[in-house]
């Protein structure tokens, strides 16, 4: 039942609050850009930021979406996060079930009442 899901994503996001992933998550999912929002928290995330390493808690949000929906998801992402250099990182979904791969194209149609 495998369906070849050239045209769907998986988008990695990160933030510092549990607020702001449910906000983030709340404008994505209302606004038909992302099909879902996975919020996996709390993380802690060790990086590179201002020429020292950096650790710090984080919420990690998956969210669902199309090709097409990509970047207005990504400028709608900037727009509401706190961070001067959001990771926003899309992961190409091989393969999945015919019936969810539809799902994640209906829910991102602008207009859809499904």
């Amino acid at each position: 039942m495998l369906q070849n899901a050239s045209d769907c994503l998986e988008v990695h996001v990160t933030v510092g609050s549990r607020e702001e992933a449910n906000r983030i998550c709340s404008a994505v999912v209302e606004q038909r850009l992302a099909a879902d929002c996975q919020i996996i928290a709390p993380i802690e995330s060790t990086y590179w930021w201002a020429g020292e390493i950096q650790r710090s808690e984080e919420w990690l949000l998956l969210m669902k979406t199309t090709v097409e929906r990509f970047d207005e998801l990504a400028r709608r992402v900037r727009e509401l996060h706190s961070y001067e250099v959001p990771q926003i990182v899309a992961v190409a979904l091989a393969a999945g079930t015919a019936d969810y791969l539809e799902w994640i194209k209906r829910e991102t149609t602008p207009g859809s009442g499904a």
